[in-house]
């Protein structure tokens, strides 16, 4: 057994106990020898010559099968959502040089006239023999984030990077044959990686709700306590719906925030009642760089919680613009080596590939973009993006550090600030805010600021919302703010 290999470690699970639960949806239970029986009958379908297979499925069971199917045939998965706008799956399928794609025949026409392999739900697995073919340098998968160019750019993704991260995941949080992970991400965003691979190559169980239980907070957690669900990972904002309920299944022991900012007001009335984590780490990563166990570090100042200490296997640098170190306590951009940094992007990034730093000694050094700072206890502190730096009369703001304040207004249940230009290219920001009670005053809640912040600090425009609008990765859509336009053309 090769160790740095997906496939190969799922396997000597099946081995040790094929008759043990492995992954189920709504309608459907497989253990792992049902499982890898689908993997094998899929994998047998994939052309030898194919070299990357394109996912376009609903969450079930068979899409998790597919996926395996891609690794054991030695090829690379690229997945996408099948909601997903026609345009952006043509794109990302081109650019990934998709041969083959496995799909739903409800999906099939987004396929755009690739080659099909259609697993539908109820798919019957026929026995098969496929050997196994991956390397731990072969591309495992590729993963399309935002990019600065307007398009989205394709992290790559080696086994070995994968492999490397289940370890950190086993060694921290102890996942074993009594745990079950709710499969909760859109399979565009490594935090579905992390769902699905740190489960099963660990022997847990992988509980896959459908999308219209995922829609409803109180669905999905009925779903968590008749499944027994015992871990959960998910953006912030999943944590903070959690945090309205008047309980939480007891059967959960561990929440982990991933994505975005953790703040302390989002986990209030969670505490306590299961370990709950904030971590960090960019896609081009794997997953996770560090964790940070709240119920150990505590919020800082502005509200927010630490990103924590590097993962095992992992080393973090906070660097200057020359990537020399900075003096301890002083902010500079947050540098990650070891064994999860990917093989960058494909589809000829050189750009974006600078950010991918070979050392003297061979290391690859990866430059996140994002600023931090280490504390004292040796937790890392995140605090922006390196870009998110903006000038109001002349004056350095950091919008991120606006935001902290905001959200720490005793009138505000979540916010975001967003900066915008004028005609003249002059900067301002915008406030966008989900206030805790029916009614506030704005002159309170700039007051409140005002405490912390200089009045050019103070968003100019302020705009109530029922609720901030999140994207399929569970991030806030910034494109779906509304604009608030101080000068400039109307078009």
């Amino acid at each position: 057994m090769n160790n740095n290999v997906i496939y190969e470690l799922f396997y000597e699970k099946v081995r040790q106990a094929p008759g043990a639960l492995a992954v189920f949806d709504e309608k459907r239970r497989l253990t792992r020898a049902e499982l890898d029986r689908m993997i094998n009958a899929i994998a047998a379908r994939i052309p030898k010559s194919a070299r990357r297979v394109g996912i376009i499925m609903d969450h079930t069971v068979e899409m998790t099968a597919a996926i395996f199917a891609a690794l054991k045939a030695g090829k690379a998965y690229v997945p996408t959502e099948p909601f997903f706008p026609k345009e952006r799956i043509r794109f990302m399928m081109k650019d990934a040089e998709a041969d083959v794609i496995i799909t739903n025949s409800r999906h099939a026409a987004k396929a755009d006239g690739r080659e099909l392999i259609i697993v539908d739900p109820g798919m019957k697995a026929e026995n098969a023999d496929v050997k196994p073919s991956a390397k731990p340098d072969d591309l495992a998968y590729i993963l399309y984030t935002s990019g600065s160019t307007g398009e989205p750019k394709g992290v790559a993704v080696r086994n070995r990077n994968v492999c490397h991260y289940v370890r950190a995941f086993q060694n921290e949080f102890k996942t074993n044959e009594n745990d079950t992970m709710l499969q909760y991400s859109v399979c565009s965003f490594d935090i579905f990686a992390e769902e699905v691979f740190t489960t099963l190559l660990s022997g847990a169980a992988l509980a896959v709700p459908s999308a219209e239980t995922k829609k409803n907070i109180s669905a999905l957690m009925r779903f968590v306590e008749q499944n027994n669900v015992t871990q959960i990972s998910g953006f912030p904002y999943l944590l903070l719906e959690m945090n309205h309920l008047p309980e939480i299944p007891k059967c959960l022991r561990l929440l982990i925030s991933g994505g975005d900012v953790l703040r302390e007001s989002y986990v209030t009335n969670l505490i306590g009642k299961a370990e709950i984590y904030n971590t960090y780490g960019p896609s081009e990563t794997t997953v996770c760089a560090s964790y940070c166990r709240i119920s150990e570090t505590g919020a800082l100042p502005d509200g927010t919680y630490p990103i924590g200490k590097p993962v095992l296997g992992t080393q973090i640098e906070i660097l200057d613009d020359n990537l020399r170190p900075v003096t301890p306590g002083e902010t500079g951009e947050i540098c990650i080596l070891g064994g999860g940094v990917s093989a960058g992007y494909v589809g000829g990034r050189e750009k974006e590939n600078e950010a991918f730093v070979t050392r003297a000694d061979g290391s690859v050094l990866y430059r996140s973009g994002d600023m931090g700072y280490y504390l004292p206890d040796g937790n890392i502190a995140f605090l922006h993006r390196k870009d998110s730096q903006i000038m109001i009369l002349g004056k350095r703001v950091e919008v991120g550090e606006v935001e902290n304040v905001l959200c720490q207004c005793p009138e505000i249940e979540k916010a975001i600030v967003r900066p915008y230009t004028d005609e003249q290219n002059l900067h301002y920001m915008t406030a966008y805010i989900v206030l805790k009670q029916p009614k506030a005053h704005l002159s309170t809640l700039k007051k409140e600021m005002a405490r912390f912040l200089p009045n050019y600090m103070i968003p100019e425009f302020f705009v109530r919302m029922t609720d901030l609008p999140l994207n399929a990765n569970g991030k806030v859509d910034t494109d779906a703010l509304p604009i608030i336009m101080k000068e400039g053309y109307v078009c």
